[in-house]
């Protein structure tokens, strides 16, 4: 029988105060036996499940103080059993030791296969494995929140509900089909209709926060778009509270799109100071104009950028005219000089400050403000793209209710609870499983 046992650091790797190294397996404890000395006379084949024990490590070459833990099955990360080492974070003491292991017979783990073990062996849903790989990976307190979402089985639990209601509905057509004297066909009709209506409803309700629940993961981004010395790059630099864009009053000055990132409320908004949009004769400032084009494009939202000192030019009204019908604000920037009257949403001054905090609360109200990480929300591609396969199924039971026999109506709803359980893994491939972990760390 090959060795199931692997092996890898769990903490980051580099210089640190403390390395955790994992082990998972059928038979962990014995590398523990060989490579740990306990300071009291409890062996380790006697040691306590989930009890921290001091002692000596011997890498072979090197020794190291630390402590070891054991987690018996199936209470564990895993559920099967582990042993930790917990060492000095020196980068040559863990390569000795994994090198160690590996000189034993245990297999280095590959990309998120602790919690790949875990899925298969029934600790924690697919969906609940997306949600650690995004609070591992969060930058802002949002990623975080949608995380644990997903994390502490939320999304699992309503989706189960639902799945539960279309089993009901196939048991009854189920019964009507083996005992059609005893149970009535109009009544299972009426019930499954009633079943594919609730289901239908909660998905077209979960949906709907996906747009601004996604915002919570991927971050807002935010376009800073406008005609030359309106002073988009001086906003940008005023939001971040810093310098990052080169300010000058030549026009043009701006030839590449310059990023910046800032936390607002716990969420993040990636910030893209563009190119003045206008005429231009030079070759180098029309490359940053047409990146500025698709920026325009591509942002979740706009800060159209005006001179409030001065009326509206040509530029002004091209540049309005076609961020029409986009999710925008417009600035009328330069507030601490006489303002015109510009109908812009906010005036504000990138000078002295005046309502950039103004500006950022109406950039998170308009985003992701109405997202109530204390309810139902998606933030998952995967899970959206399930969900509308599922209502689609669950339209074509509709039809099928007005037309088709019960048993041609079983199809569409036994297809529609499949493609539910994707999204917590219940019937998910091993191709978007394999993906999935894919997306872990080694050591977890």
């Amino acid at each position: 029988m090959l060795n199931d046992n692997i092996c890898a650091l769990s903490t980051p790797a580099g210089a640190g105060g403390v390395a955790i190294v994992r082990i998972s397996g059928s038979s962990p404890r014995q590398y523990a036996e060989k490579m740990f000395r306990p300071q009291g006379k409890t062996a380790v084949k006697d040691f306590v499940p989930y009890m921290l024990y001091t002692g000596e490590f011997d890498a072979g070459s090197f020794k190291d103080y630390g402590m070891c833990v054991y987690f018996r099955a199936p209470k564990s990360y895993t559920g099967e059993d582990m042993v930790e080492y917990h060492l000095h974070g020196g980068v040559a003491i863990v390569n000795g030791m994994i090198r160690r292991l590996i000189e034993l017979g245990c297999r280095p783990a590959e990309r998120g296969e602790f919690t790949k073990r875990a899925f298969l062996n029934g600790k924690l849903s697919l969906s609940s494995a997306e949600g650690l790989i995004d609070m591992i990976y969060s930058e802002s307190e949002g990623e975080v929140k949608a995380g644990y979402y997903l994390y502490r089985e939320n999304l699992k639990k309503k989706v189960q509900e639902e799945q539960d209601v279309l089993k009901a509905a196939l048991a009854e057509i189920g019964a009507n089909l083996d005992y059609p004297d005893e149970v009535e066909e109009a009544d299972v009709a009426k019930h499954v209709m009633e079943a594919v209506s609730r289901v239908k409803k909660f998905i077209d309700e979960l949906s709907a926060t996906y747009a601004a629940g996604r915002k919570l993961t991927a971050g807002v981004q935010v376009g800073i778009v406008g005609r030359p010395n309106t002073g988009k790059s001086s906003l940008l630099n005023r939001l971040l509270d810093y310098d990052k864009a080169i300010v000058s009053s030549l026009a043009g000055t701006t030839r590449d799109v310059v990023e910046g990132t800032l936390v607002i409320d716990g969420v993040k908004f990636d910030f893209k100071d563009t190119a003045g949009i206008r005429a231009s004769e030079n070759d180098v400032e029309n490359i940053g104009i047409n990146l500025s084009r698709r920026v325009l494009k591509e942002a979740d939202v706009l800060l159209v950028v005006l001179d409030g000192s001065e009326e509206l030019t040509k530029e002004d009204e091209e540049i309005l005219a076609l961020t029409e019908g986009k999710l925008r604000i417009v600035v009328a920037n330069k507030s601490d000089k006489e303002q015109k009257k510009l109908g812009a949403h906010i005036a504000l001054s990138a000078k002295n400050g005046e309502n950039i905090d103004k500006l950022k609360k109406m950039l998170f109200n308009i985003t992701v403000g109405k997202v109530d990480t204390n309810k139902d929300f998606l933030t998952e591609q995967r899970h959206y793209d399930a969900l509308l396969r599922a209502r689609a199924a669950l339209e074509k039971a509709e039809d099928s209710l007005l037309s088709a026999p019960l048993d041609m109506v079983s199809v569409d709803v036994e297809e529609a609870w499949q493609i539910l359980g994707e999204i917590t893994g219940q019937t998910a491939s091993e191709a978007v499983v394999d993906e999935i972990f894919s997306r872990f760390c080694v050591g977890k």
